[in-house]
């Protein structure tokens, strides 16, 4: 009984993966954990320029195309805001290129853990 039970929710499982499309260039992709609306105590990236602040959205660029069909090019971090608490939240506006060259806006949302420098891709859409 316990192994029909496992092989009817692995094939259903299995039929639901190949029916989903993939996440392309500029389709929505995040909030699968959590709803990651954090509006209040939100305050602008002091200097986007900062060296952090860009290495953290070409991480979010190639971060993103691990899941999805898309190949982006990082070009740079445009703007953003921050909140520092127990975890560091950042929300990118990023500009990247697809592979026939054609720039666009991305917005992206990242969780960083103190101590830890793994960031965590919360959500990244493109932005019209």
């Amino acid at each position: 009984m316990r192994t029909s039970s496992f092989l009817l929710i692995v094939a259903a499982a299995f039929l639901y993966a190949i029916a989903s499309p993939a996440t392309g260039c500029g389709e929505w992709m995040g909030n699968q954990l959590r709803n990651t609306t954090l509006e209040n105590g939100l305050e602008p990236i002091g200097n986007i320029n900062d060296q952090r602040i860009q290495v953290l959205g070409n991480w979010v660029v190639l971060e993103f195309g691990k899941y999805t069909n898309c190949v982006l090019e990082f070009n740079k971090v445009v703007s953003g805001r921050q909140q520092h608490a127990f975890l560091l939240y950042y929300e990118l506006i990023i500009d990247a290129s697809d592979v026939r060259g054609v720039d666009g806006k991305y917005k992206a949302r990242v969780l960083v853990q103190e101590g830890i420098h793994r960031p965590y891709l919360l959500s990244f859409a493109k932005v019209n």
